[in-house]
């Protein structure tokens, strides 16, 4: 590496931590900044790679335009249907009743993750003093000074190397492609059983392609994906009935193990911790990329504000002091996001009778007290303010 000196490095070259980079740059594209990825794929390598669906906010893709990382192919949500199985209490909201284009995209990972390393090499022609560096697992990096360091290495619940507060859901995920008869465009289902919720959602494939995401316990999810075609569509047909129409094929199914991992303290002198980084959650309500994405912008431009100034100002109290307001900033959203994704993972899948008819009512009063159902859309389309 040439430069040994730098405003920031960036630990972490997956969605996150590219984003973060590009904001820095675009607010700020004379910053010293080094780019550190442990885990490099290349573009030929990624298009080929994780298919999973990812569902962004709305909110997501406003922030995302503004560095042009919004991928050409993804799937909108315009209705989004939620019931819980064999029990009464649903909800439906719709994009019209709350002033929107669209409550929600589906994008693949690898897609999301391409259109951000296309758009910060755009960004990058501009600012001179960026490094990007691919870099071994086991590199030495103490050679690299910085005035602050950002982490933004997340990945997987069940592969981090740190555990600070959280739980083991003792679920896992089974992910994939499911192709659906005559399927309404645009819809979202999502359902709570008894071990997890179970999600159908639409994509960039078709109108009868949606992707399916089905929670349950380790050792059923095991079995589910043990199961031929034939009696895996039958056992979602099951679960799901007629509502959403006939189940036709299963392709591309995986397992993921699902917990909650989170920092109480996402900033420690000149270091700052985001997305996964700083907080894993549980898949429901499809938050966790939406929370790290609002991360990052914000702290780019509590940083790209501080190192815009001359260079006397920059000094370790002011980083410091800068990360801790940024750190104060992101309470309420992280703690609102995270304890209602939390809240929905654990209470959802209680089958306590007081608790299951407290779901009916709150799924009925969703549906019939309109500013209710605003409240939580625009927390998760936009975060807490």
């Amino acid at each position: 590496m040439s430069a040994t000196k730098f405003d920031i490095v960036i630990q972490g070259g997956g969605p996150v931590g590219l984003a973060y980079a590009a904001w820095c740059l675009q607010k700020f594209p004379e910053a010293k900044i080094a780019l550190l990825d442990r885990n490099p794929v290349d573009d030929a390598n990624l298009a080929a790679a994780d298919s999973r669906g990812i569902a962004l906010s709305h909110g997501s893709k406003l922030l995302l335009d503004t560095i042009d990382a919004w991928p050409t192919e993804c799937a909108d949500i315009h209705r989004v249907h939620v019931s819980q199985a064999g029990r009464f209490g649903r909800a439906l909201m719709t994009r019209e009743e709350l002033k929107q284009d669209a409550l929600g995209h589906i994008i693949r990972y690898r897609d999301i993750h391409l259109t951000l390393r296309k758009a910060l090499r755009a960004i990058q022609t501009k600012s001179p003093n960026f490094v990007w560096k691919h870099i071994d697992a086991q590199a030495d990096t103490s050679g690299i000074q910085a005035k602050s360091v950002v982490h933004a290495e997340g990945g997987l619940f069940k592969t981090q190397d740190w555990v600070e507060s959280g739980r083991d859901y003792e679920q896992s995920a089974l992910v994939g492609l499911v192709e659906v008869e005559n399927a309404a465009p645009h819809q979202a289902w999502e359902r709570f059983t008894s071990e997890g919720p179970l999600a159908v959602l639409p994509s960039h494939y078709g109108p009868n392609i949606l992707n399916l995401v089905w929670c349950g316990t380790p050792s059923s999810s095991q079995a589910r994906l043990a199961l031929s075609d034939a009696e895996f569509l039958k056992s979602l047909q099951a679960e799901f009935g007629s509502r959403i129409g006939q189940f036709l094929k299963i392709q591309d199914r995986r397992l993921y193990e699902l917990g909650l991992n989170y920092r109480k303290e996402i900033t420690q002198g000149h270091e700052v911790w985001i997305g996964n980084a700083a907080q894993t959650l549980h898949p429901v309500a499809g938050q966790g990329l939406n929370l790290g994405l609002r991360d990052a912008y914000l702290l780019a431009e509590k940083l790209s504000a501080l190192f815009s100034k001359p260079e006397d100002q920059k000094t370790p109290i002011a980083i410091e002091a800068t990360l801790k307001d940024y750190a104060q900033s992101r309470k309420a959203d992280r703690s609102a996001t995270i304890g209602l994704t939390d809240f929905m993972a654990r209470v959802f899948t209680s089958n306590l009778l007081p608790i299951v008819i407290g779901r009916g009512l709150a799924l009925s009063a969703l549906q019939w007290f309109p500013p209710v159902k605003t409240a939580l859309a625009r927390q998760m389309m936009f975060g807490r303010r």
